[in-house]
């Protein structure tokens, strides 16, 4: 039995009619070929119970399975990820993300994130700590031990690193200073936010530190960003009135086919929560 529930984004929920192996009773229910089974598989889009599997297993009768038959795809490992590794001790490393990749393995995709490639040119495995947009660039931590991903997360939520973002955007004479907006708490995107204090509604602050022109209709800004919701630089800058150059789902013009936009991570500065060595990083 097969659900309709999630049809349009190839999402397969399936009551498993027969007990057997997984791939012979997809082969059986969907229109696709044993290659696809495969490749669904090593790329993590199957679950069995709410549970990714990599491995063709035996399905009992009635079990859930879930299959994304269409996957969302992203950049291919290009191999020079140990030349965008800015730092590494044994704690923790500083990857300069490129745009286009995930931070992290996304619900129908483990194989193709910044976190994959990364640990397979390094040869260790890493932990998330914090992240950044598909389509955003820049400077990323990833913990090499859960010590210190325990103690970075915690000195996140007491605003203990400092980010510098820098972005292209569009418009001139952005203001200086302090810029207050309120998100809503929605996992939707792209996020609403509101220059009025809503009740529920997240507090999302940055602070513009300087402004150029680099033609008369964009300025290139640098930001401190000082909470970290998502999107929260894409929203703020495009409810100001200075959409980012590419940033379509905030208003600003298609500018390339690709997936990025004119945002870059591009400082970060924090004490290592386990050493109390102060460390400053540029992209």
């Amino acid at each position: 039995m097969q659900s309709a529930r999630g049809f349009e984004y190839g999402v397969r929920h399936i009551i498993s009619p027969q007990s057997g192996r997984l791939s012979d009773i997809l082969l059986g229910i969907l229109d696709i070929l044993p290659a696809q089974v495969e490749f669904f598989l090593q790329l993590g889009s199957i679950y069995v119970e709410g549970q990714r599997t990599h491995l063709d297993l035996d399905i009992k009768e009635g079990s859930y399975i879930r299959v994304h038959s269409k996957p969302r795809r992203f950049l291919p490992d290009d191999g020079q990820w140990h030349n965008r590794t800015l730092f590494e001790d044994e704690n923790f490393v500083v990857v300069r993300k490129v745009s286009g990749l995930p931070v992290h393995a996304s619900v129908d995709n483990v194989l193709e994130n910044v976190q994959s490639y990364a640990q397979k040119a390094l040869g260790v495995p890493l932990l998330l700590t914090h992240r950044l947009d598909v389509p955003t660039r820049g400077l990323l931590v990833y913990a090499k031990t859960t010590a210190f991903q325990t103690g970075f997360n915690k000195l996140l939520i007491d605003r203990g690193m400092q980010k510098i973002y820098c972005a292209q955007v569009h418009g001139s004479d952005i203001p200086l200073g302090l810029m207050t907006h309120y998100m809503e708490p929605s996992p939707r995107a792209p996020k609403n936010v509101s220059v009025l204090r809503q009740d529920g509604w997240q507090e999302c602050q940055l602070n513009v530190l300087n402004s150029f022109k680099v033609s008369p209709v964009r300025s290139e800004v640098r930001i401190e960003l000082l909470t970290g919701r998502t999107h929260q630089i894409r929203a703020q800058m495009s409810k100001a009135g200075f959409p980012i150059v590419g940033d379509v789902a905030y208003g600003a013009p298609r500018e390339w086919s690709e997936d990025r936009i004119e945002l870059e991570a591009r400082e970060l500065a924090f004490v290592n929560p386990l050493t109390g060595e102060a460390h400053h990083f540029k992209g």
